[in-house]
């Protein structure tokens, strides 16, 4: 057997970023296969499992051909992968600007500081809250984002406590997100402006052009 490092992936596709800072840039995405969390609201429940084997240089490769600027490393969760740091690092080598979307559970200490982080804090509605890794909050930079993902009331007066408590606008970009079927974003929309928030809502750009369709 080879011993090229290689990574798990379940598709690789070419879109517009439909979240974060760089929502409707052109952008690459490697989505890598497996999760350790079963977040209610979870929408690639497809990449838990399967996938197909590919070594870096491969994926590398399938990326260029989308001549983009800007390369996102998704899941599932991309660092339950041990190879995912490499592949990081070697798409910043490229000159690709990276980023890494990640549930927030597992160590980032060890990503390139090349990347940008964007990464989840765990609601609770999501069933995942105790999963959250608090210490990752010290490796956020400015140039970072922090994600709430808001299911219901409850979730917002969670998330707001965390954002204050934390002091979480002075560390990165704060993303309020409206979990799809459980809060309007309009309603989200309405207490961020009511409570003078220091963050910003963020809106799913590719579920309202395609849907829930894959690979888009």
């Amino acid at each position: 057997m080879s011993d090229r490092p290689g990574l798990r992936i379940t598709e690789i596709f070419h879109s517009l970023q439909g979240e974060g800072l760089s929502t409707g840039e052109r952008t690459g995405f490697i989505r890598l296969t497996g999760c350790p969390l079963r977040c209610g609201y979870c929408d690639t429940a497809y990449a838990f499992t399967g996938g197909r084997w590919m070594f870096l240089d491969e994926i590398l490769a399938d990326v260029a051909g989308f001549h983009v600027r800007y390369v996102c490393v998704t899941g599932g969760e991309p660092l339950a992968q041990r190879g995912s740091l490499e592949l990081l690092s070697r798409l910043c080598d490229a000159g690709y600007q990276v980023s890494l979307e990640t549930a927030g559970a597992i160590d980032v200490a060890g990503v390139d500081p090349r990347v940008t982080k964007v990464m989840d804090l765990k609601t609770p509605a999501s069933g995942e809250s105790d999963r959250n890794l608090y210490a990752n909050l010290d490796h956020l930079a400015l140039g970072d984002q922090l994600k709430f993902v808001i299911c219901d009331p409850e979730d917002y007066r969670w998330a707001v406590r965390q954002v204050l408590s934390l002091g979480l606008p002075e560390r990165c970009t704060v993303l309020f997100s409206a979990a799809a079927g459980r809060v309007a974003p309009g309603d989200l929309a309405d207490w961020i402006l009511r409570d003078q928030l220091p963050v910003r809502l963020q809106v799913q750009l590719h579920k309202t052009l395609w849907g829930d369709q894959p690979g888009r």
